[in-house]
Parts: C-alpha cells; structure tokens; sequence
C-alpha cells in the first residue's frame, strides 16, 4: 500500500542524503518497491515568512507517517521536534533514519548526530523508547524503507 510520508530533517546540512532516500524507489522497475508519498517543498516554505509552522502542518494532513531523517545536527533543530510532536498528537507512525553514513555527492559521509527521538518524551518515556530507528547504510535502507514505513503506519493503526 502506497503511504503519504513527511519527511523530517536538516535541510542545509542533509537535503543532498536525504533526496538519495526519497528518491530511493524511483530507480527501480515498476512495481519493485512501494513508493511514497510526501509534498515536501522546502524552498517554498523558507520564501514564507512565520509561515513555516503553517506550512508543516498543511504537509501533514493526510500523511499516515513522519520519517525522521537524521544526520550529525538533527537533533538540535527547532522545526524537526516540532514536526515530530505534531505527528505524534496526530497519531501518526514515527520511525527515525539514521543517514550519517550515505554519501553526499559533495562532502561525503558525515559524523554522527544524537538522534532526535531521545529529544522528546511521553510520560518519561523517550520516543525513540516507543519508536523505531535504523541506519540507511548499515539496515539496507534502499531495499527495506517500505516495509518500515508500512511497519510505522501499522503500529500507528493507519
């Protein structure tokens, strides 16, 4: 089944890793992988001043999960925990990516970062406690994201 995705990172420091995993099942046959669908523009809500908190939440409506993309400064990102708190009183499927490792056209790897579930908690419980997290590289991301995102929307009851 086809998921509407958002997909939640540092744009300046990560958007050339993170276009590899959206882009990920575009390079397949037809019918290889499930896609996924987001509506993510990001320059477009850079150009809207104080519109970003409104754009993030018209990209959510109708998306059953938040990917949560994270590289070496992720963690600390205002906006990033903001998409991660509304998608979670949404009652969307949450699972964390950790992307460090894809290498960047231009800069290659990068360090790790904190990831940003170990951010945010509930009832003293992190979320990365309730929610899943794998690394793009070392979990076979390429061949596996369906199935975690299916796997998170499921856990979710969407």
């Amino acid at each position: 089944m086809a998921r509407k995705v958002f997909f939640s990172f540092h744009y300046a420091r990560d958007v050339r890793r993170v276009q590899q995993v959206r882009n990920s099942w575009v390079v397949r046959e037809q019918g290889a992988a499930t896609p996924f669908y987001d509506n993510a523009d990001f320059e477009e809500a850079k150009r809207r001043a104080g519109g970003i908190q409104k754009w993030i939440e018209d990209q959510l409506v109708g998306c059953s999960v938040i990917a949560v993309l994270f590289g070496r400064e992720t963690a600390s990102r205002e906006w990033v925990k903001f998409e991660i708190k509304r998608s979670y009183e949404r009652g969307m499927g949450i699972l964390a990516i950790d992307i460090h490792n894809i290498k960047d056209p231009l800069t290659g790897t990068d360090l790790p970062g904190r990831n940003p579930l170990d951010e945010l908690s509930v009832r003293g419980t992190p979320f990365s406690a309730l929610y899943r997290t794998y690394d793009w590289v070392y979990d076979d991301g390429y061949n596996n994201i369906g199935s975690w995102i299916e796997l998170a929307a499921r856990n979710a009851g969407r």
